[in-house]
């Protein structure tokens, strides 16, 4: 899965809240329609893109598909997150203390 992808897929507000509704439970197209007061075409152009980007997946139920998030997506963004954080601990804060790779090459 490709976290940038994921990212910017969650990056637009209206998917990053079909997002957040299919986390709480499942959800078809109608559902998530009327809980958003957009159309039903919006919310099907919103979960292709979630799709693409590996965010959700689908089970059919007679005429209907109920969608939710991929497990798998969650883990990796937990796991992004996390050595994102554990990264940011371990940096130098330091205002006196510059890092820049310009002043090490130049010597300053």
């Amino acid at each position: 899965m490709d976290l940038a992808i994921m990212l910017k897929a969650l990056g637009e507000p209206t998917r990053f809240s079909v997002f957040q509704h299919l986390l709480i439970r499942k959800h078809c197209v109608r559902s998530l329609s009327r809980k958003l007061g957009i159309s039903e075409s919006a919310v099907s152009q919103h979960m292709k893109v979630l799709k693409e980007a590996g965010l959700v997946y689908g089970e059919r139920y007679g005429y209907h598909i109920h969608y939710l998030p991929k497990q798998e997506a969650l883990d990796e963004l937990s796991r992004a997150f996390a050595a994102m954080k554990e990264q940011s601990e371990v940096l130098c804060r330091d205002p006196l203390v510059c890092q820049c790779e310009f002043r090490r090459e130049e010597g300053i």
